[in-house]
């Protein structure tokens, strides 16, 4: 298949990083359609820790062409210091790096309104980065965001500056009680971002359009996980954008015939970060163990990640929503040493069984998981590069996921690095 979709199918940090990193090698562009500076995608290559937010994946690969779209939204000085510290290791961006003029702009005002949104709800917090990625967001479906095409006319960019902080000053300062922006300031701090990224800004839909016309391999990557989408997440502990599917076609002006086939990044067990929901997670020894050995720690904001089983109710609902073809199971090699695996199977909700249907978030929260207890393996797994050295325990527990969620295991990772990969089936 020529073109294809990584999609994680949890709540986000399943490695969908390294899988791209993993993938980008037969590809010719990576393409990044949603979310913003709150991702953190992991690459370990030669070595070396690679933590990227906004750059795709793709760019550790030489000659490979990377695209930020029109559904991400940036904030110009963290993507300034991501593109400086890749340059200062050796890695090449300018001429490779593609950046959308409809991408819109994180202002320093989002990141304010985002803490003090936060701050206000106290316990009740969604548990955000406070990067400003839904501020921003809520900017452009209020019709009054700074897109980069904006920044390139000094005379525009001040115009919607000076109408945009008239309302956030106010916001801040009479309702937050916080302090205010001056405008001249960002008028002058963004002019040098102007001059910075207009090696960077382009019509990246005609890029993709273009190379969909010459037969090229795009890997299309996103960020966070099917189960914190706007739409289809558990909201409202969601983000701010479509992670699934359909945001690959609105977030880079793509049309679905662009979109051969789907990959589903599956993490052996489950994470999320922040509040809301999450009937698996589990305390105590065996969470902080799993903790450990998989430092589960956000890349972004270095909080201790919640832990619990792996759930089939969850990844079944992933798996219809976004159309999933084929499973790169992650993390395989955090879970030796177990005793025993547990797997949910279904959920309980009062006198109720649920297994093909994923509730709404206040149903979720009361349900209980109904769970099937595996053995564990002895065995090391971490590195393993064949198939045929895993234990037969883990064998048996990936053939389950692969088998339950009527998907091709295409993919399985035992580590960090790329050479801790088993390849089971060609996705080019």
């Amino acid at each position: 298949m020529a073109n294809l979709f990584v999609v994680g199918t949890q709540w986000g940090d399943e490695g969908k990083g390294k899988i791209v990193d993993v993938l980008a090698k037969e590809a010719d562009i990576v393409a990044r359609f949603q979310g913003g500076p709150n991702a953190g995608h992991t690459v370990v290559y030669d070595g070396q820790k690679f933590i990227l937010h906004i750059i795709p994946s793709g760019i550790l690969h030489p000659n490979k062409r990377c695209i930020i779209g029109d559904g991400v939204v940036v904030d110009p000085g963290g993507l300034l210091e991501e593109i400086e510290g890749l340059t200062d290791r050796g890695i090449e961006v300018e001429g490779r790096l593609f950046l959308s003029d409809h991408a819109h702009l994180i202002m320093p005002y989002h990141k304010a309104i985002d803490a003090e949104s936060e701050k206000a709800l106290g316990k009740k917090g969604i548990g955000t980065t406070k990067r400003g990625i839904g501020p921003t967001y809520a900017d452009q479906a209020s019709r009054i965001s700074i897109r980069f095409c904006d920044l390139m006319d000094e005379e525009i960019f001040r115009e919607k500056l000076e109408r945009n902080l008239k309302e956030k000053n106010f916001l801040l300062e009479h309702y937050y009680g916080a302090g205010s922006f001056d405008s001249k300031e960002i008028v002058a701090t963004f002019k040098k971002y102007r001059e910075k990224f207009s090696h960077y800004v382009t019509d990246t839909r005609t890029i993709l359009k273009d190379a969909f016309k010459s037969s090229k391999k795009i890997l299309f990557e996103g960020a966070q996980g099917t189960l914190l989408d706007i739409n289809h997440g558990t909201y409202p502990f969601v983000t701010s954008s479509a992670t699934t599917v359909g945001g690959v076609c609105s977030g880079l002006g793509v049309p679905p015939k662009m979109i051969h086939t789907v990959l589903g990044v599956v993490k052996a067990y489950t994470t999320r970060v922040g509040g809301g929901p999450f009937p698996t997670e589990i305390h105590g020894d065996t969470c902080e163990q799993i903790r450990q050995n998989g430092s589960e720690f956000g890349s972004t904001t270095g909080r201790p990640r919640r832990c619990g089983w792996l759930d089939f109710v969850a990844l079944r609902h992933s798996v219809w929503i976004n159309g999933i073809d084929h499973l790169a199971i992650t993390r395989l090699d955090v879970l030796d040493g177990l005793e025993e695996l547990k797997i949910c199977t279904a959920y309980r909700y009062n006198e109720e069984i649920l297994v093909d249907t994923f509730p709404h978030t206040e149903v979720l929260d009361r349900c209980e998981p109904v769970y099937e207890t595996l053995p564990g393996w002895k065995t090391k797994t971490e590195g393993t590069r064949t198939y045929e050295d895993l234990p037969q325990e883990a064998k048996d527990y990936v053939t389950l996921i692969s088998d339950t969620l009527k998907a091709s295991l295409a993919i399985i990772s035992t580590g960090e690095s790329r050479d801790s990969t088993i390849i089971r089936e060609s996705l080019y």
